[in-house]
């Protein structure tokens, strides 16, 4: 992005001046006209660019942009003038973000950089698979194709992760109604029917001892609890964040009983899925192993992949070094065979990756339908088990009564 000093004339004949940040002098007499000005002069203010700070941004955008800009490479635009294109389109108020993104991407590449080289200005937004794949496209003239098989990658990994969450609102919501319901009743309901309970003089029930006993220290230390809640949350992230929190938590991932299936199928599809796409832009196979144990979003599966890089580089077969390594299935192990001998890896992986995308599906469908039943039995189990303690007492009033 560079700053230009521009005198124009507007509608009204009134000579005025002022600054245009823009991509280049033409971005910038366009920008102008747009607001009805005719530019009489301009001219470079800064020579050096200025780089905003650029934030994350949406999958959409992301995907949106690699789209575009495979169509226009393809059509013979320019790599400057198809980026130029996307800035100008890009609405600077819901896609600020991109827009920043485009700008500073532009200024390196007018000034020399290699794409990809620009790209990997932003690690945050563009990802090694990404800058690998546009270097390869790059180095064999394949830019548009790369750029096309890109889109269709972020889109089907956008899609998987939309469908994860998707399946983990319900749950989510129906365990937050169950804290909020039960909050209510200890420190609202429970209070009421323990000051009416004090005057039968008997001793109550062990559950409604319990509850009462419940409501009055969340009631009282209240405080407590929040630092409590507080300091476990940044505890556990904190552990997380080291090797040793990573590596327990992720192996712990593995064997839950139904998740645990689930979270390997989807880190052997993304495995496959990416293999396949850095294959088939030409990336060298060791280069390829790096990436997708970078990437694999899993300690132990990462461990296993670069192990798999370890024996390949020592001279062994892809598949014979992947089947010294339990986590690949023997599925898997069969078609990467199948594709060596055939040599077509790249399809072999792809089909596997769709095969696994259709049974995450078919899992996180039959997960959700699962999971009503049971988290409206969880629900009413304790919102009844509240209720139950606290008429307890109330049974047995005809024994205080009597007595």
């Amino acid at each position: 992005m560079f700053t230009y000093a521009f005198q124009a004339r507007d509608s009204s004949g009134k000579i005025i001046a002022g600054v245009q940040d823009a991509l280049n002098e033409e971005n910038a007499i366009t920008s102008l006209m747009s607001r009805g000005l005719m530019v009489l002069a301009i001219q470079q203010k800064s020579a050096a660019s200025k780089r905003k700070k650029v934030s994350t941004i949406k999958d959409s955008d992301l995907v949106m942009v690699t789209r575009q800009l495979a169509t226009m490479v393809d059509a013979g635009i320019p790599l400057v003038g198809s980026l130029t294109a996307l800035y100008e389109t890009a609405d600077p108020k819901k896609q600020a973000g991109m827009r920043n993104v485009l700008a500073d991407v532009t200024g390196r590449v007018q000034g020399g950089e290699s794409f990809h080289g620009a790209l990997a200005k932003h690690p945050l937004i563009f990802n090694r698979l990404f800058i690998s794949m546009v270097k390869a496209g790059e180095a064999g003239g394949l830019l548009a194709e790369i750029l096309d098989r890109l889109a269709g990658f972020l889109e089907s990994t956008a899609r998987l992760r939309k469908k994860i969450k998707s399946a983990m609102t319900y749950p989510v919501a129906v365990i937050s109604i169950a804290f909020l319901i039960t909050m209510f009743l200890i420190v609202k309901v429970v209070p009421v029917f323990a000051s009416i309970f004090k005057d039968f003089g008997k001793p109550l029930p062990a559950p409604t001892q319990f509850l009462v006993d419940l409501s009055d220290f969340v009631r009282g230390s209240w405080w407590v609890l929040i630092l409590m809640a507080i300091a476990a949350f940044f505890g556990l992230k904190a552990f997380l964040k080291t090797q040793r929190g990573r590596e327990l938590w992720n192996q712990w991932q593995l064997k839950l009983p139904v998740f645990g299936p689930l979270i390997h199928k989807i880190s052997m599809s993304r495995f496959a899925r990416t293999f396949a796409q850095l294959i088939r832009s030409g990336v060298p196979i060791l280069e390829v192993i790096d990436i997708v144990g970078g990437s694999a979003g899993n300690i132990v599966v990462e461990r296993a992949i670069k192990g798999v890089g370890s024996d390949v580089e020592k001279g062994d077969n892809l598949s014979v070094a992947m089947s010294k390594k339990a986590i690949f299935p023997p599925m898997m192990l069969r078609m990467v065979s199948a594709g060596e001998a055939t040599g077509k890896i790249d399809e072999m992986l792809e089909k596997m990756a769709d095969f696994w995308d259709e049974e995450i599906e078919a899992t996180l469908n039959a997960l959700t339908s699962l999971l009503e039943p049971i988290l409206i039995v969880f629900l009413g189990v304790i919102v009844g088990g509240i209720v139950i303690a606290l008429f307890l007492p109330i049974f047995k009033l005809s024994e205080v009564v009597s007595s």
